[in-house]
C-alpha cells in the first residue's frame, strides 16, 4: 500500500492546476465574504472558519470522488489483480484526499492572518488549521461513497448538488442562527454544520468537543459504507 499510496499522493500533486483551483476558490470567497460579513458585525476569524471548512470539504470531496472515473475506465479491477488489498485501496485515496484538504485551509488561515487581521492565540490557529483539517476525514469517505455510487458521466451533478447542500444548507456561509427553524434543525444534521463548529470554535474561544464527537461518528458510519460497498462493487466484477 505504501508504495501505491506513495504513487497517488504524487500523481496528485503533478496536477498544478487543481491545486491552484482548490486553494484559489476558498481564499477568493474568504477575501470576498470577510468585507461583507464585516459590516454585519461578524468577526473575520468567524469568516475564516467557515471558508477553511468548506475549501477543506470540497477539495476532500473532489479527490475521493475521482474513484468514479477509475472505476468507469476499469483501473479499480486492474488493480484487484494486484496484492494490493481493497482496504489499502481505499486508505490510499482517503490519504490523498486529506494530503489536499490540508492547503485550503492554511492558504485561507495564511491569508486571514495577513490580510484579514486575525489574530489567534497558538492554540486558536491549531484548532482553525489543525482541527478544522482533522474534521474533513469524514468528507474525504464521503467523496469515496459518491465514486463508488456514481458514474463518470453524472460524477459532476451529483458531487456538484452535495457540495452545495453541505456548503449552504450546512452554515458554512451563512449562519445557522439566521435560517427558519426547520432548516435550523437539518443543516444541525449535516457533517458541514459540524466542521464548521470546529472553525468558530477558534473564533469564538469554544473546544469544539462536541462537533469532534459528531465527525467522529459520520467517520465511523461512512467508512463502513465505503466499505460494504467496494466490497459489493468487487463480488458484482
Amino acid at each position: 500500500m505504501t508504495g501505491y499510496l506513495a504513487f497517488e499522493i504524487r500523481r496528485t500533486l503533478r496536477d498544478a492546476k487543481f491545486l491552484l483551483f482548490a486553494v484559489a476558490l476558498p481564499v477568493g470567497l474568504y477575501l470576498l465574504m470577510a468585507d461583507r460579513f464585516a459590516d454585519q458585525g461578524a468577526p473575520a476569524s468567524y469568516v475564516m472558519g467557515g471558508v477553511a471548512a468548506f475549501g477543506s470539504m470540497k477539495a476532500a470531496l473532489d479527490v475521493g470522488a475521482r474513484t468514479a472515473v477509475e472505476r468507469g475506465i476499469g483501473w479499480q479491477r486492474q488493480l484487484r489483480l494486484t496484492p494490493l488489498s481493497g482496504g489499502g485501496y481505499l486508505l490510499a485515496k482517503a490519504s490523498v484526499a486529506m494530503v489536499v484538504a490540508l492547503p485550503p485551509v492554511a492558504g485561507v488561515s495564511l491569508v486571514a492572518a495577513l490580510v484579514g487581521g486575525v489574530h489567534l492565540s497558538a492554540g486558536g490557529w491549531a484548532l482553525a488549521v489543525l482541527g478544522v483539517w482533522a474534521g474533513t476525514v469524514p468528507f474525504a469517505l464521503l467523496g469515496l461513497l459518491i465514486g463508488q455510487f456514481v458514474g463518470a458521466q453524472s460524477l459532476q451533478a451529483y458531487q456538484g448538488a452535495v457540495i452545495l447542500v453541505l456548503s449552504f444548507v450546512g452554515g458554512l456561509f451563512i449562519p445557522v442562527s439566521t435560517f427558519p427553524d426547520a432548516l435550523a434543525t437539518v443543516a444541525k444534521v449535516l457533517p458541514s454544520y459540524w466542521l464548521a463548529q470546529v472553525g468558530h470554535a477558534a473564533a469564538l474561544g469554544g473546544a469544539g468537543g462536541e462537533a469532534a464527537l459528531v465527525l467522529a461518528l459520520y467517520t465511523l458510519v461512512l467508512g463502513v459504507a465505503v466499505a460494504v460497498r467496494y466490497r459489493r462493487d468487487t463480488a458484482r466484477a
